[in-house]
């Protein structure tokens, strides 16, 4: 039996607003997912040390703050320093559509806005999972 997906959950930066978080979190351990929710107001290097402890697959970032053009990219770079640049890394909240392709060319594997439907996230991370560990 193949390992279960294992994903990262993260708040990073001084975003406050988690409830976003817990909710796709919750889809995603209801899917079948192990999922480590990192809290709030994480720095990009906390996150991308607990993905790598955790050998995750994915990271999701949740952000409402507006500040995903900087910690986003961060959290990309880092992992690709560790060595790390295989776990895919994706974004969901309060993100500017105009924002989306320059995130892509960064290194995000996918955008989700805030009103994405959970089966299409929960989907979408297996697809990224499975790519992965190919």
């Amino acid at each position: 039996m193949a390992a279960p997906v294992r994903v990262l959950v993260g708040k990073a930066g001084l975003d406050g607003h988690d409830r976003g978080a817990k909710v796709v979190a919750r889809v995603l351990r209801d899917a079948g997912m192990e999922v480590v929710y990192t809290g709030l107001h994480r720095t990009p290097e906390q996150i991308v040390s607990a993905a790598v402890q955790e050998d995750v697959d994915v990271i999701g970032i949740s952000i409402l703050s507006g500040a995903h053009m900087t910690l986003v990219p961060k959290v990309v770079d880092l992992l690709r320093k560790q060595g790390a640049g295989d776990i895919a890394v994706v974004v969901g909240g309060v993100i500017p559509d105009e924002d989306i392709p320059e995130l892509r060319k960064l290194g995000v594997a996918d955008v989700f806005p805030q009103d994405t439907a959970p089966d299409v996230i929960v989907n979408r991370v297996r697809d990224l999972a499975a790519a992965r560990a190919q």
